[in-house]
């Protein structure tokens, strides 16, 4: 088995390019709809520190108001 290198000289490769003008566009456009960036992490929502923090407020002026009123 044997290797042979292909030679192109650089007026070819542009002959090559200017044949098909849309070819390297379409492949461009191929490479960055397959290779799209990942998104983002998506944000953790506040809302369930929001509830714990109003829950948390609202159990301390029960036990408050439980306390005065018994005392």
């Amino acid at each position: 088995m044997s290797r042979v290198a292909k030679v192109v000289s650089m007026a070819d490769k542009n002959d090559q390019e200017q044949g098909d003008p849309a070819g390297s566009t379409m492949m461009f456009r191929r490479f960055v709809a397959d290779n799209k960036e990942p998104e983002a992490a998506p944000k953790r929502p506040v809302t369930p520190y929001v509830l714990a923090a109003v829950g948390a407020v609202l159990a301390i002026g029960i036990i408050v108001t439980v306390v005065l009123t018994w005392s």
